[in-house]
């Protein structure tokens, strides 16, 4: 077994006595806790994600972001986490953290594309060249996911063969999601190119789960409408589509205060039995407890999904 196989397998004995009872499996079945985490330093200091676990606020799912595939033979590295290659020895601490959460039973994916363009064009239009560059990468770092953030225009065709290369490297037990806003599940605006509703037709079986946008104008969690459409239309159900929000005001528009999201997310766990859960963008500056307490944020949710 390599040093860090054998610190892992440390890790988890360790951890199965201190484990919160969400991670002992008093957490529903299917209903999940996801952070997104994109800011690992700010102002220049490390944002850890290990508060999530020492404070047991029921986080079920991290997220890294943002992964993104450049041009081969350009100026920057070919895989990129936010400004720096993902084996930039800033990151050292954050991996090691993440295999910490892993230990303790939070199952980390990376995020691939967000807002800035060009992975998603690349892997449609080049992908002999680009998958591998993902593949290799999820390899490398033994994530339990990837997060699939299509934010440009990419053919249904190019989607899909990326996830049936994903599924045929990785398995069945490996997640592959997807985040589109939200109205994109309801027959509404759409940021991918891509019609989710026959992708959903097509490879719904190899999609863990939706990611939906409910917030820059592209949906809202003050109330349960907007996710009620999207079930509403009798074809992607309430186990596949968790609720994604922000976090903070400034981290976006749209932004749900704590009090009304835990009124809607109980109506919904009320409304569906297999609801999905709830994704929160982003870790780092999460309200009530801001940069001195983010992990607040997964916790104050937690109770409205969980208990």
């Amino acid at each position: 077994m390599s040093r860090r196989g054998v610190l892992l397998a440390s890790l988890a004995l360790s951890a199965a006595a201190a484990a919160p009872a969400w991670a002992a499996g008093a957490v529903a079945p299917g209903r999940r806790l996801c952070v997104y985490y994109q800011t690992q330093y700010s102002n220049g200091a490390y944002v850890s994600p290990l508060g999530l676990t020492e404070h047991g606020t029921g986080t079920t799912h991290v997220l890294v972001a943002a992964v993104h595939l450049n041009d081969v033979g350009g100026p920057y590295a070919p895989v990129h986490l936010n400004d720096d290659p993902p084996e930039a020895a800033k990151y050292d601490v954050m991996w090691r953290d993440l295999d910490t959460m892993r230990a303790r039973g939070v199952r980390v994916l990376a995020m691939l594309g967000g807002a800035a363009p060009g992975s998603f064009q690349r892997l449609d239009t080049e992908f002999g060249t680009y998958y591998p560059l993902l593949r290799d990468f999820l390899r490398r770092y033994g994530l339990d996911g990837v997060d699939l953030d299509v934010e440009e225009r990419m053919s249904l065709a190019g989607i899909e063969r990326v996830i049936d290369a994903l599924r045929a490297d990785f398995g069945p037990d490996f997640l592959i999601t997807l985040a589109p806003v939200a109205s994109a599940l309801s027959g509404g605006g759409n940021l991918s190119g891509f019609d989710y509703e026959k992708l959903y037709r097509d490879r719904g079986r190899d999609i863990a789960w939706f990611h939906a946008q409910f917030y820059n104008g592209w949906g809202s969690l003050a109330a349960t409408r907007d996710y009620d459409a999207i079930i509403g239309r009798g074809l992607i159900p309430a186990e596949k589509v968790v609720a994604g929000t922000l976090t903070a005001p400034a981290n976006g528009n749209g932004y749900v205060d704590l009090a009304t999201l835990r009124t809607t997310v109980g109506a919904l766990r009320k409304k569906y039995a297999g609801f999905g859960g709830v994704a929160g963008w982003e870790y780092f500056n999460s309200q009530p407890g801001g940069t001195a307490a983010p992990w607040r944020w997964a916790a104050e949710v937690s109770g409205a999904l969980f208990r």
